[in-house]
């Protein structure tokens, strides 16, 4: 956030200076005594940004980013503070949240610490998933789908030569929703060959492959040239 009142660099300072000693010097005439030292002292003593926050907030903040299960001793270090206290403020949190009823858990998997969602809204969360993500490709996603469903079976340096630029994490996505699986390896290459799911025809709506559009009506003319100086 811009603090639009702070003075630049540059600027004069010794008026505002002057005038809080005149003031302070008022004050101190006017009987009110010596200056506190206080706030100065508070000011300098202040904690860096980020160790005011408590430790359970600290750890919700953490643990809300991994992928994976994360150890006691590895939140311990780098929160700095015992492992004992970060262990008892975990499970302090897990039975916070089912206390409460929350929709997601905390739960020590595999030796280390990770949010998951309740098991009694699984299926929800499925719908959700299956039906609502999945409906929303990026435009990466839906180039390299076209790629596969047009090409299969096909490998993932072909889809990125068709496109012009690497689908490798787009690829994965595809393969997690379902909408493109493993169809062997390449004889020559032994790359890993990609080819669209029965999924995939029924979010289209389609009985087979063959039900796919024409794609020559919406190629360029000279895409036959491109694809022979590729």
């Amino acid at each position: 956030m811009e603090a639009s009142d702070t003075p630049g660099s540059g600027d004069d300072l010794s008026g505002s200076v002057g005038d809080v000693t005149e003031r302070d010097g008022g004050a101190l005439a006017s009987g009110l005594g010596s200056p506190d030292p206080a706030p100065v002292a508070r000011e300098s003593e202040a904690e860096p940004p980020g160790e005011g926050a408590t430790l359970a907030a600290a750890l919700e903040a953490i643990l809300m980013v991994v992928d994976e299960p994360v150890a006691e001793v590895t939140l311990a270090q780098v929160l700095e503070r015992p492992t004992v206290e970060v262990a008892a403020a975990l499970r302090a949190l897990s039975e916070e949240y089912t206390a409460a009823g929350r929709g997601f858990d905390l739960r020590e998997v595999a030796g280390g610490w990770r949010f998951y969602t309740r098991a009694e809204y699984a299926a929800l969360v499925e719908r959700f998933v299956r039906d609502g993500q999945q409906a929303r490709l990026t435009q990466a996603a839906l180039e390299t789908l076209a790629v596969v469903a047009y090409r299969q079976p096909v490998s993932r340096a072909r889809v990125a030569a068709v496109r012009g630029v690497s689908s490798d994490g787009v690829m994965r996505t595809l393969v997690a929703r379902g909408l493109v699986e493993e169809a062997g390896t390449d004889p020559e290459s032994q790359a890993v060959l990609y080819r669209t799911t029965s999924y995939f025809l029924e979010r289209l709506g389609l009985r087979s492959l063959d039900e796919l559009p024409e794609l020559a009506p919406f190629l360029p003319d000279d895409v036959e040239i491109l694809e022979e100086q590729k």
